[in-house]
């Protein structure tokens, strides 16, 4: 802590400012923090998770809608073609037994040929239609599937909306905290030294956003810690206007009504 000390007073001139002017420092501390908290906010609103997870389900579900919509093309392309083939066959058959019926073939032979002919096709849509039918079923059971995926993405789809209106609506209400709390900044910042707002500024990087901190009784309100006697001491003969830093955690401490000094 002594290294901290001795680099923060070698790095950093001494600074002086009105005790009045030091006040405002922690007002604008505050308002710092008010920021702060408002970007946490932002980053973390519960809708920004809740999308993540439902993008993550529903691109799932958006695979596998695009794998059934193929499943269910082709199968209607195959339904098509075993559709084609039975009506082939059947006209076929249907052409051999006009001949037949219609009496233009006399010849025994040629009846007996004729008759096997219309007896194989008979055997071959049977088949044809016994394929047409797993064909049907298939087709049947793969638009259920699709059926059912795209009912699933049109849920996600519509909470997805819902999610990204209450997560616009969120930061559109904390946008507007974050411009009034900025302007409010600006101008208690336009009050202050450059020297002292560029110190407070190196400190709340250091420290967790807190450069700033009040001296509440014998306590740094930054860090929390106690001070020393011998820090007391010195802080007590100080000039008002001297700007201190506390000895454990080098924020600027900030002397107020509650302050034992």
């Amino acid at each position: 802590m002594g290294e901290l000390t001795t680099e923060l007073s070698y790095k950093e001139p001494t600074l002086n400012a009105e005790p009045a002017v030091q006040r405002r420092l922690l007002d604008l501390q505050d308002l710092d923090l008010q920021l702060d908290q408002v970007a946490h906010k932002r980053k973390s609103l519960p809708e920004h998770q809740a999308l993540a997870e439902l993008g993550a389900e529903k691109s799932v579900v958006d695979r596998e809608l695009v794998t059934a919509d193929t499943e269910v093309s082709d199968l209607q392309r195959e339904q098509k073609k075993a559709d084609s083939d039975v009506d082939q066959v059947r006209q076929r058959k249907a052409r051999n037994q006009q001949r037949l019926d219609s009496g233009a073939v006399t010849s025994p032979r040629d009846l007996e040929n004729l008759q096997h002919e219309i007896g194989s096709l008979d055997r071959r849509i049977a088949d044809l239609e016994d394929a047409e039918l797993e064909v049907m079923e298939r087709l049947e059971a793969a638009e259920a599937v699709q059926a059912d995926l795209r009912s699933r993405a049109d849920a996600f789809a519509g909470r997805q909306a819902e999610l990204e209106s209450t997560r616009d609506a969120a930061l559109k209400e904390l946008d507007e905290q974050r411009s009034v709390l900025g302007e409010k900044r600006s101008a208690v910042a336009a009050e202050l030294p450059d020297d002292l707002i560029t110190t407070y500024q190196k400190l709340r990087e250091r420290n967790g956003g807190i450069g700033a901190a009040p001296l509440v009784g014998k306590r740094c309100m930054g860090c929390r810690m106690e001070l020393a006697p011998s820090d007391l001491t010195k802080f007590k003969a100080a000039a008002p206007d001297a700007v201190l830093r506390c000895e454990e955690c080098g924020r600027i401490l900030v002397r107020t009504s509650e302050s034992s000094v």
